[in-house]
């Protein structure tokens, strides 16, 4: 059977360290797939473990050098949210450095020991060489041992050789040339080491507080909550609490689990799961969510999920699974990572025995070979890609979007085509009031109308009944009364009331209504309800799928970026296109299938569109199956949800479009980072031969 298990990877020190697991795993054959992350420092395999454990994978991970630890779905604790702080060893590096840096302004003048003798140099660097680079001695013998060399090889090979060659000039030949002055290279290596040390820290900090949004996330549960014990309330840690334990939340305090409100009144902002800032009423009976602020009021909420198992737990693991994914355009920068180090060490030795054949000096051959190892930076290819996939997740979820990798986050960039379902995902999904039609002789006004005829549907649980109820509460009407309630299966509803006779609510012919001919927008294609008293008609309701406040939005900014728009429904025909009419979509399809729907979907992409297909329901699984990349409506069907590459928190469809462009926004960053590092490192290590051909 396959099991998924992701590990946090530590002794990563650049994309090659990173690329040499990947390939060590992918040839198990007990292994399906395997992805190393170097950014988040995370590997996700998938295995048969029928044939293997996670104690296996742990042990191969292990033999190329590395540490390994599963990760679980247990929320991990949040950090205190301080800055990582430099440490005393980089500290020190960078005080020795300090006079090197100054004394290298000498070299203008040409003197190389102006304001710090040779022995001095020679004193720090060793400082530096045989303690403080111990590190990177460790690191580089960790990775040829498990078959690989990573970006420490190139240091430790560059510094060595050019600390050993100083030490040969400085006592073989008293550090000496022809003009008097001393040709040691003491300050190349303490400033590598020095410079490389401060990168990685600055790299471990960027990664720490920037590239990753869970660590913000984890805030958002309290650490300590109110938690009623035995008709007491107590301050009680977070883990302390249990399923079914009654809570607390003040203004100002934010909700610790999923669970439902059992007294009490207040407003939350649950921004942090859906990405709407407006907050939401809570009372007795409504739900609440882990990590939401609780605004206004007090609320006391029973406990329904607790960690992991609510919704922001779910979030968290979903951004931290979707975040060590990979893109596909990653690979080209893997497979030149994987092959970076040993290509840049052949570079340096054809530089350095080019330099010395041509030019008979092998000291300029040296240090031209040296300049190439430790110029070249495997780490600026590594992070490119997972950089700014991890950045683009943590926005997509500030919007409320949830890629479930990012390979849809990439896919997503090149959309050209939408296809969306009507019911619930343009529309609200349930039937309105639209329009309202009155007889010109019936002494009523359209609040009379509403009143009577929500004073009958009162008795009745259709949902046409409840849209005009809702309607008619919505307009603060007070309802009359209702006696000898009578429903008419397949007709209506008909009471009476006191001082007016007997209402009857249903189809037209049921109230002996006949509606003009002329009758435009909405009611050739909406369910009607008409009204009588005492037999004599008095007005009619035309009740339609009403559009969601911000579809039109959506789709204007859809067209604003060349995307093409098409809607594909099951609903019929003429009930379609009055939908594509309003939101001037030219192409609406109805009496669709699923299959119908998958099938369309399909000839796009023939046509050689990329498809992107939101919908909710369980009859769109086929077509988001079908699609290249699918968005799903969270709260709709469970299947659409699994079946889709990405979830929209708000049941908006605007949540669209934003997905759509940062997607873009990330694929465009992501290619301008490849272009750099691959220009910085080839402008790099051509230089030294660069310098040889102009001299």
């Amino acid at each position: 059977m396959k099991q998924k298990v992701r590990f946090q990877i530590e002794g990563m020190t650049c994309q090659a360290c990173a690329s040499r697991i990947e390939k060590v795993l992918n040839k198990k054959d007990f292994i399906e797939s395997a992805g190393v992350n170097f950014a988040s420092e995370e590997a996700q395999v998938v295995f048969d473990d029928s044939r293997s454990s996670i104690a296996d994978i742990t042990r191969i991970i292990e033999k190329t050098g590395f540490g390994a630890q599963q990760k679980t779905d247990t929320l991990p604790k949040a950090d205190s949210g301080e800055p990582v702080h430099i440490g005393w060893r980089l500290w020190l590096l960078l005080a020795i450095n300090a006079p090197f840096l100054i004394g290298m302004s000498g070299m203008m003048i040409g003197r190389h020991d102006w304001m710090m003798p040779v022995m001095w140099q020679f004193a720090l660097a060793s400082i530096v060489q045989l303690w403080l680079a111990i590190p990177f001695y460790k690191s580089a013998w960790a990775s040829i041992k498990g078959g690989l060399a990573n970006m420490d090889v190139l240091v430790t090979t560059g510094t060595v050789s050019i600390y050993l060659y100083s030490v040969y000039m400085m006592f073989q030949h008293r550090g000496m040339g022809h003009d008097g002055m001393a040709h040691v290279y003491f300050e190349a290596g303490v400033m590598v080491i020095g410079f490389v040390s401060l990168g990685k820290f600055l790299e471990h900090r960027t990664k720490k507080s920037s590239l990753n949004s869970l660590s913000l996330m984890l805030k958002l549960t309290p650490s300590k909550v109110n938690v009623q014990r035995n008709g007491t309330w107590h301050s009680l840690s977070l883990d302390q609490v249990q399923t079914g334990d009654m809570l607390r939340a003040n203004h100002g305090e934010r909700i610790a689990a999923d669970g439902v409100v059992e007294s009490g009144s207040g407003w939350t902002d649950e921004s942090h799961l859906t990405g709407e800032s407006n907050p939401e009423m809570k009372q007795q009976g409504s739900k609440v969510l882990a990590g939401a602020l609780v605004t206004d009021g007090s609320l006391i909420y029973r406990a329904t999920q607790l960690g992991s198992h609510t919704l922001l737990g779910d979030m968290m693991n979903a951004l931290s699974e979707a975040q060590g994914s990979k893109a596909p355009i990653s690979r080209m920068a893997d497979k030149v990572a994987a092959v970076f180090v040993p290509v840049v060490v052949g570079i340096s030795l054809l530089t350095f025995a080019l330099t010395w054949s041509l030019k008979g000096d092998w000291q300029a051959g040296l240090m031209h070979a040296v300049a190439v190892l430790v110029i070249a930076c495997p780490c600026a290819l590594g992070l490119a890609t997972p950089a700014a996939i991890m950045v683009g997740m943590g926005k997509a979820v500030k919007h409320g979007i949830w890629f479930k990798d990012a390979a849809s986050m990439e896919e997503s960039a090149h959309v050209n085509a939408v296809v969306f379902d009507k019911t619930g995902t343009l529309t609200e999904g349930r039937p309105q009031v639209a329009a309202v039609y009155l007889m010109l002789d019936s002494g009523f006004d359209e609040d009379d109308l509403f009143r009577i005829a929500a004073a009958v549907e009162q008795n009745a649980t259709h949902p046409l009944a409840n849209a005009i109820v809702s309607a008619a509460l919505a307009r603060n009407l007070d309802l009359p009364p209702t006696s000898q309630a009578q429903t008419v299966v397949g007709a209506g509803i008909s009471a009476k009331i006191s001082g007016l006779g007997l209402v009857k609510v249903g189809k037209t012919n049921y109230a002996n209504l006949t509606l003009p001919a002329d009758l435009d927008g909405v009611w050739p294609i909406a369910s009607l309800v008409a009204v009588s008293v005492d037999d004599r008609p008095v007005g009619a309701f035309a009740l339609a799928d009403a559009l969601k406040s911000d579809t039109a939005e959506a789709i204007r900014r859809l067209k604003a970026h060349d995307i093409e728009v098409y809607v594909m429904s099951g609903d019929n025909q003429n009930t379609v296109e009055y939908i594509a009419t309003q939101l001037d979509i030219e192409h609406a399809f109805g009496n669709m299938s699923p299959r119908d729907k998958a099938a369309a979907v399909q000839k796009l992409k023939d046509e050689g569109k990329v498809v992107a297909m939101v919908g909710d329901g369980i009859n769109d699984a086929p077509a988001l199956t079908a699609a290249n990349v699918s968005f799903a409506m969270k709260g709709g069907a469970d299947v659409a949800e699994h079946t889709a590459s990405a979830t929209l928190m708000q049941y908006s469809v605007n949540q669209l479009v934003d997905a759509l462009l940062i997607s873009r926004a990330t694929l465009k960053n992501i290619k301008q980072n490849l272009f750099f590092a691959f220009f910085y490192n080839i402008l790099g290590i051509r230089w030294p031969l660069w310098v040889f051909s102009a001299r």
